[in-house]
This record gives structure tokens, C-alpha cells and sequence, in this order.
């Protein structure tokens, strides 16, 4: 049973909203999971993620596989560098370490491109 780890989509139609779920690969998105490991709300300013480090860890040592999204997700979080300090028996306050700030993007260009 390949585990994968991945977002599930909740919330209403144009309001997007993602739990953080540690599912079986061949079930559907939305589909049944295994465990709720988090949650993210890319709408809000500034984006809202939680997630709870020892049970990805869990996961990731049995030998689930993030999905992109949520490996870049995990590596804004710094997640290598928390299980490192969990591996040595560090609590989230003892290793205070704080979140990537947010990529920042270039705006769309509005004027059309000219052909030739």
C-alpha cells in the first residue's frame, strides 16, 4: 500500500481550504485517508499552514512520499531541520526555529505579447 502524503480539499466552491493527509496512493483526492497531519488556507493573507512534525515524521520513516506541493510546503516550514531536533529528543521550544517568509512573485504582465 504506497502511502502518500497530499492535501485533501474542504471548504465551499472558490474558498479553498486543505487538510494535510496521510492517504493510500490509489484513492481519490478527496477520498478516504488515514490520518489529518495539518491543515492550509492558501487564501489568507498571510497564508495560514499547520502541521504536526511528529506525526509527518511518523509517516515519513514508515516511508510515505509528499507530494510536490507538499514537500515545498514542508520546506518553507523547515521540517528536515525539526526532525532533526525531534530525532534528538528536542521539543519545538528547545529548537525554536521559525517558518521561510512567504516566496514573493512577479505580477502577470497585463499587456498582450506581440506576435512575430
Amino acid at each position: 500500500m504506497p502511502v502518500r502524503i497530499r492535501l485533501a480539499r474542504v471548504g465551499r466552491k472558490k474558498v479553498a481550504r486543505y487538510r494535510i493527509v496521510a492517504a493510500d496512493g490509489r484513492v481519490r483526492r478527496d477520498g478516504r485517508f488515514l490520518e489529518t497531519l495539518g491543515s492550509y488556507s492558501p487564501q489568507s493573507d498571510p497564508k495560514e499552514f499547520t502541521i504536526k512534525a511528529d506525526r509527518v515524521a511518523h509517516w515519513l520513516q514508515k516511508g510515505a512520499v509528499p507530494t510536490v506541493t507538499v514537500k515545498n510546503l514542508l520546506k518553507q516550514d523547515r521540517m528536515a531541520e525539526k526532525l532533526e531536533g525531534i530525532g534528538k529528543g528536542l521539543t519545538a521550544e528547545q529548537m525554536n526555529i521559525e517558518r521561510k517568509p512567504e516566496r514573493t512573485r512577479k505580477p502577470k504582465a497585463k499587456g498582450k505579447k506581440k506576435a512575430g
